[in-house]
């Protein structure tokens, strides 16, 4: 996780994320505490090298705010949310057609 105080992008409301899901595409959405709003968590599909990473945000949600990173269009698989390079934090299950939520709100 990597963190960019400067770079802090603004609330996202309703219709801001688009998530293309199906038999080969689902989506995570991981759930943080607000002291990570703007830092970019790396996940990884298990036994690839491969990363990606999205940026923790605010988003207005029905009932108030929450604090989230979104990883849209992911192949079908066990993915590892990673807290720092070789430091996994937990893994997450993504299913085709289907948007997995994980909760990270202790942010440690």
């Amino acid at each position: 996780m990597t963190r960019r105080e400067s770079e802090h992008a603004r609330p996202t409301g309703a219709g801001t994320v688009v998530l293309e899901l199906g038999p080969g595409a689902g989506a995570l959405v991981l759930i943080t505490a607000p002291e990570l709003d703007g830092a970019e968590i790396d996940i990884s599909l298990a036994g690839d090298t491969y990363r990606t990473h999205s940026v923790v945000r605010r988003r207005l949600v029905a009932g108030g705010t929450q604090y989230a990173a979104v990883y849209p269009s992911l192949p079908p698989g066990s993915y590892t949310v990673w807290r720092a390079p070789g430091d996994p934090l937990t893994t997450a299950t993504i299913t085709g057609g289907a948007v997995t939520r994980t909760d990270w709100t202790s942010g440690r």
